[in-house]
């Protein structure tokens, strides 16, 4: 099986992302760096937002799953 067969590993470039030393940075680099990291949250969530929306929409049609 090739490397690009097989699943993600879901989370694994945050995990990589927090083990990275940041001591080489500037100062302007680490304030580049945490607007691409808030951006990515702000990303993240509104993909949250959506799934729960349509989730919703879903349990409106269909009716709510039953645990």
């Amino acid at each position: 099986m090739d490397e690009e067969d097989r699943p993600r590993v879901r989370g694994d470039a945050a995990s990589l992302l927090g083990r990275e030393s940041l001591d080489s940075y500037s100062r302007d680099e680490l304030d580049l760096r945490i607007a691409q990291l808030e951006a990515e949250i702000a990303r993240v969530a509104a993909h949250r937002d959506k799934a729960k929306a349509h989730m919703a929409a879903a349990d409106a049609l269909f009716g709510a799953k039953k645990s």
